[in-house]
Formats: C-alpha cells, structure tokens, sequence
C-alpha cells in the first residue's frame, strides 16, 4: 500500500519504505509483522523511564476523563500549574518563572525573544546572539539561525539571521573557547549566549568539561549577556544528573526543557527564566507584553503526563537507574577505546558515542544510511550521525541489551569497509 506521509530527515528516493510500529513497551518497539526492535536511541532521544510507562499511561488516561485542550491566553488550569511548581523546584535555583510551549524547537525560539524582549524593554537593546560551532538548537528559522550552518539549513539561508561563533572547547582549545567569547562581549552588543550543556547532540555527540561551562557562565555575568541553556537533550538524566547544568554548579538565566518533560509520551516543552526576565516584561505599558503562543500551549493532557513524570522522578529510584546505566555505558564502550576503528570514544552520563573511521566522514557520510539498515535488520533501533554511532537508551534497558548493541556495532565496523 502507497503512503502519503513525508518522514522527517528521509531521502525517500534512496531509502525504502520504514517498518510500521504497532507497539511499544519498555525498550523496545514491535512491528506490525511482530519483530520487536531494541530502541537504542529512546526514539530520538525523548523515551526516558521506558515506552509507556503504567504511571504516565495512567495520567494521560485519568485526564482526558476530564479535559482536553483549553486556551492559555487568560486561562488556566491545575495541571500547568502544579507542573509549574514542580519544574521551579527542580531546576536550578532562580528559574522562578515557566513558559510554555509544544516542542524544544519553540522552547528555543521563546528563550531568544525572552533575551532581545529583556534588553529591549530595560531600554539598553542588544541584538547579537552568541553560538557555540557545531551547534543544533532547532528547525524553525530561529533556532537554525543559531545552529551550525549546513547541509541542514543551507537552502534556507536567506532567511536566518547573523550570529557571532566560538569555537567548539574541543580537548586542548578550551581557552581560545573562552577568550573568543570574552572578546565577542566586549562590546555590549550581545544579548544572549546559548549552549547545549555539556553535549552537543546533532552536531555530534560533541562532549566538554563541566568547567568549561562554568566559565561560559562567569563571562556571561560580567559582560551583562543573559545565558541561555538548551537542556532539550541534556535535561532528565541524559548526562547522569537530572539538569546538565548542575554538574558546573551554575544556574542559566533562562533554560529549555522538552523531551524527557513528559518521559517522551507526549509532546510538551518548557521555558523558564529568572524574575529579572519576567520583570522586564511586567508593565502597565502593554507594549511590553511577551508576545508569544501556540494554539496548544499548556496542554492539559500533556502537563498530566509531564507531572506523573515528576513522580516517578521522587517515587522511584530513577537516580540511581540512570547511575548505574551511567557505568554500564562508561564500561561496555571501552572495548574501543584502543580499537583503530574508531577514534573518540566517548561517554557523559546515560550517553556513549564514538566515531567510526572512515574516508567521507560528517552527517552525509554514506556509511551513515548503511548503518542503520545494518542495525534494523539485526533488530536494533540505531541512528548514526553520519559516521558517528551513539548509544542512548531508556533508564530500562539492561547489561545483556547493551551487549547486543555493542557486539553489534563490533561486528558493524568490520564490516564497514566492505558489504555492510
């Protein structure tokens, strides 16, 4: 039977026709010919605790007994505000105030009009956002303005708008990270720096030192630029706490949840920003007003999920899941680390990655299509970045599923090189 869906990042003239899932549970996914499929990649990074999970399963189920989508413009409900509260108390200190939206994509676009709403309204406008190279925050035109520039968003140049760029703080280049920011404040133009804490996804998989991140954070403060902290990725564990941020000891003045928000059972996103932010736009001017929504901000039935989330964060010892998922990844991807293979082989919490060795390297590396073919048929859900192989699985999955994944990714690079 012919489809009429057109699937996100899917060359349809190259690639076959995908399997149909009818089922998920736990860590996997079941096509509808009954192969279950290990989800080494919680599906595209959202699947934190399992597939449905009877906590979130059951919210959901309870809270379309009794609403469904209701306006957030000069509307509320107990849902968004008691996630609210919950996300105040759980982020870092001084993100006293929650905006919400759909996707990490517009949780992304909300922190960049917060940061130019911010300066604007205090009368000193700065206009200049500051990006980390090899970034990726997003597909709308804002957030792929302050992503790398690529294969990605190349057709759509004439429509972003200019960035400053620092150097990603590879091992060895992280002062000339941090003096190129320093001296790109200077002038008191920028009104933000955003980063991805710790983990650079799309770009890579690119891993850096906590105090990197610290210093980021420090420079910010002296130069007046507000710090924004893509945590879309990073955020609920991935990096083996529950914010990124907190392995550098710093709070950013605004920071983006998505993702794990509601253990990847539905779509919601967050954005929260200090008091300062808020006051900025808190006036009897009405000009002043944050102007920004979407249709679904707030869904009640997401917030549900997103709060049963919540407690299976303080009710069960998910800590200590995503410790011990933490080491079982540090140890099962060392086998490589002498292995002429791979280069980079590498871990930050829940999430291993290594780059395989091979002539055309980067997102367009043709080994990259080949490998996935290759993981699927052997029942593995694995989506290389191009030549970069990553592991980033639910807080469910065990020792003797992780080694099917790496004897797998064993037996893909000898194969590499020939029929893979």
């Amino acid at each position: 039977m012919s489809s009429a869906v057109w699937h996100p990042f899917t060359q349809h003239a190259t690639e076959p026709a995908p399997p149909t899932i009818v089922r998920t549970e736990g860590a996997y996914i079941e096509t509808r010919d009954g192969k279950r499929i290990l989800d080494a990649i919680s599906s595209w990074w959202v699947i934190t605790h399992g597939h449905r999970h009877p906590k979130i399963v059951a919210a959901i189920r309870e809270a379309t007994e009794t609403l469904d989508q209701v306006i957030f413009a000069g509307l509320s409900h107990e849902p968004a505000e008691q996630l609210a509260s919950a996300l105040v108390e759980m982020t870092p200190a001084g993100l006293d105030w929650v905006f919400y939206s759909d996707s990490g994509s517009t949780s992304v676009e909300v922190a960049l009009k917060m940061a130019l709403g911010f300066h604007r309204n205090n009368g000193f406008p700065r206009s200049r956002i500051i990006v980390v190279e090899d970034s990726y925050h997003g597909d709308t035109i804002g957030t792929m303005s302050v992503g790398a520039r690529g294969v990605f968003n190349a057709a759509y140049e004439p429509l972003l708008f200019e960035v400053d760029i620092i150097p990603f703080p590879a091992v060895g280049r992280e002062q000339a990270t941090l003096d190129r920011f320093e001296a790109v404040t200077r002038d008191r133009r920028a009104a933000a720096l955003i980063v991805e804490p710790l983990v650079l996804g799309a770009g890579g998989m690119l891993m850096y030192p906590a105090r990197v991140l610290a210093e980021l954070k420090r420079i910010t403060e002296r130069s007046g630029t507000l710090f924004i902290a893509d945590e879309v990725m990073t955020g609920w564990g991935r990096t083996g706490t529950m914010f990124a941020c907190e392995q550098a000891g710093i709070a950013p003045d605004i920071l983006c949840t998505s993702k794990g928000l509601t253990g990847g059972s539905l779509p919601l996103a967050a954005t929260l920003a200090t008091d300062a932010i808020f006051r900025a736009h808190f006036s009897t001017d009405r000009t002043k007003t944050f102007f920004h929504s979407s249709s679904y901000t707030a869904n009640p039935i997401a917030c549900a999920a997103a709060l049963a989330n919540v407690s299976i964060w303080k009710d069960e010892p998910v800590a200590e899941r995503v410790a011990a998922l933490s080491r079982m990844q540090t140890e099962k991807v060392a086998r490589f680390n002498q292995d002429e293979r791979f280069e980079n082989v590498r871990t930050c919490g829940t999430i291993s990655a290594l780059d395989l060795r091979v002539g055309n390297a980067g997102y367009l590396a043709e080994v990259g299509p080949r490998l996935r073919a290759f993981f699927l048929e052997r029942g593995l859900l694995v989506r290389p970045l191009g030549n970069v192989i990553y592991v980033l699985p639910p807080y469910c999955v065990t020792s003797g599923e992780l080694d099917q994944v790496y004897d797998a990714i064993d037996e893909a690079a000898e194969l590499a090189s020939d029929s893979l």
